[in-house]
């Protein structure tokens, strides 16, 4: 993370510099050299934006080591189809979310590195996104009312939603969802949710899950 300040601050440190040069050289009328130092400015200015937005999205989003316990969620049925999640995430207040239909969905940013960004030592990072409801049966799902929750604040500078609009500008990230498989709801369930660095993971943890989960497609 320092490295990754270090590299923004000096990057922008040069393109302000290439930005001085510009003006000094066209005020002295000698527009071969202000457009070079232009075309520098440009290019360290891309380059110091880059790491801007590598830093802030680094500090805003969790860090990935292993496979680890990123949430838990226990399910309270209020009427048919009809559930009350509690979702439980270290560190922050509980929230209670309603879903509609038979079956849950949590899903993931992922921040992956690859050359040349690995040089810069980061771990992968990761942001839960979104958790939503849906029907087993097809008809319902096309039919009935959805319901989604966002379940992160959309960062004023975000290498994921970047790097997923803008591949080029962003060689060596790897942004991609990890998302759970469909589980069912029961009054309840209770699941606990793990996040490797290629998907989310859904493990049901007392026996209404497990019961559900057996039954689940029967």
């Amino acid at each position: 993370m320092n490295l990754l300040l270090t590299i923004s601050t000096v990057t922008v440190a040069i393109a302000l510099y290439f930005l001085f040069s510009m003006l000094r050289h066209a005020r002295r009328r000698r527009p071969v050299r202000a457009t070079r130092s232009l075309a520098g400015g440009v290019v360290s200015g891309a380059m110091g934006s880059a790491s801007i937005l590598l830093a802030f999205s680094y500090y805003g989003y969790g860090r990935l080591i292993d496979e680890q316990l990123v949430s838990r969620i226990e399910f309270s049925q209020s009427s048919p189809g009809e559930y009350t999640a509690r979702l439980m995430i270290e560190g922050e207040a509980d929230r209670l979310l309603e879903l509609r239909g038979d079956e849950w969905q949590m899903d993931a940013r992922v921040v992956n590195w690859k050359p040349p960004a690995t040089l810069l030592g980061l771990d992968p990072i990761y942001q839960l996104d979104r958790l939503s409801g849906r029907y087993s049966d097809i008809g319902d799902e096309m039919s009935e009312k959805r319901t989604v929750h966002a379940l992160s604040e959309e960062l004023p500078l975000d290498v994921w939603r970047v790097a997923r609009k803008f591949p080029v500008l962003m060689p060596g990230v790897d942004a991609y969802y990890g998302t759970a498989t469909f589980l069912p709801m029961a009054d309840g369930a209770r699941f606990e949710v793990t996040l490797t660095r290629t998907a989310l993971i859904a493990r049901p943890v007392n026996e209404q899950a497990r019961e559900a989960v057996g039954q689940w497609g029967q």
